[in-house]
């Protein structure tokens, strides 16, 4: 691996696969009475969010606290940053203080690049805009390939508002590399400016109609992941209605009736049940929605492990 965890373009296959090895050992520990292993006993990490999160900043959190490092949450509703302070001049202070570790959340695509420029620590990005979501990516494909086996081959749809999805763009990324065929559907509206070519450099293909995909006009379907649709980055119209979206992309009681038995459904929360997943598909006994809530503990703390424990400390999980 290298510094920085940007993008998923900082990882190979086989540094994804080292990850998913570590993860599943740390996953042990997540059914011990005592989780807690000393791999960054002394090590700072701050997790600096400048947008809302539940899963994501708990998961490092937690991640951070099982691994014996000192953790500190902050937001920018409780920083300088609600003052006008710039995000450099924030993140240079912070880093100042001598943290090993910034875990950062921005609504401004590219923002964690930059902060990796200004700062010597490692960088872990943890959503910038609607560019990239590296560590939900790798816990999704290491969901899927526990549930799964191998993923080379394997027929994933991704589903949903594909346009202002940072998982989306960052899960083409690992599933692809991972050797999984990968099918994007949305409607015209949420598909991304220019996928066309994206799609052909990248190696996914696109489609509009989501119950065709569903019945193999696409190739068998092996797992399905729904992505929320995101009203708070919409600015017009993009869909008529709530219900038309349902109709035509919501994950419904009857399709959940078609797809194959046992294929797992994924999403990286929050979900708007109703809305693009019914409360039936969420709470199905295929669904390993909070599987993927367990795993992000996991991945994430096999990524700080490998980002921070430096080649001669920490212990091995």
């Amino acid at each position: 691996m290298r510094k920085h965890l940007l993008s998923i373009d900082d990882l190979s296959a086989d540094d994804m696969q080292t990850i998913f090895e570590t993860a599943a050992e740390m996953h042990d520990v997540q059914r011990r009475d005592v989780k807690k292993l000393p791999a960054l006993r002394g090590r700072t990490v701050i997790n600096l969010f400048f947008e809302d999160s539940t899963r994501t900043r708990s998961s490092f959190e937690i991640a951070g606290k099982w691994l014996s490092a000192d953790v500190i949450n902050l937001s920018a509703k409780g920083s300088s940053a609600s003052k006008g302070e710039s995000l450099r001049d924030t993140v240079l202070t912070v880093t100042a203080m001598g943290v090993d570790g910034l875990v950062i959340r921005h609504s401004a695509s590219g923002a964690a690049q930059q902060v990796s420029e200004w700062v010597s620590c490692p960088i872990i990005n943890a959503g910038d805009g609607t560019h990239e979501h590296p560590t939900q990516a790798l816990l999704d494909a290491y969901t899927l390939q526990r549930t799964l086996g191998s993923l080379e081959g394997r027929h994933v749809a991704i589903v949903g508002d594909l346009t202002h999805s940072r998982v989306f763009r960052s899960n083409v990324k690992s599933l692809v590399k991972l050797g999984a065929q990968v099918t994007a559907v949305a409607p015209p509206t949420l598909m991304p400016s220019g996928v066309a070519t994206w799609s052909k450099e990248a190696g996914f293909t696109t489609a509009y109609d989501l119950d065709e995909v569903l019945a193999g006009a696409h190739g068998s379907v092996d797992a399905v992941m729904m992505l929320r649709v995101q009203r708070e980055r919409m600015s017009g119209a993009y869909f008529p209605s709530a219900r038309e979206y349902t109709v035509g992309y919501g994950l419904t009681r009857e399709r959940l009736g078609t797809l194959r038995e046992g294929a797992p459904i994924l999403h990286p929360g929050p979900m708007n049940r109703g809305l693009e997943i019914a409360a039936d598909a969420a709470d199905a006994a295929q669904s390993v929605i909070l599987d993927q809530v367990s795993a992000g503990v996991a991945v994430r703390m096999s990524v700080l492990y490998h980002l921070l424990a430096g080649p001669t400390e920490g212990v091995t999980p």
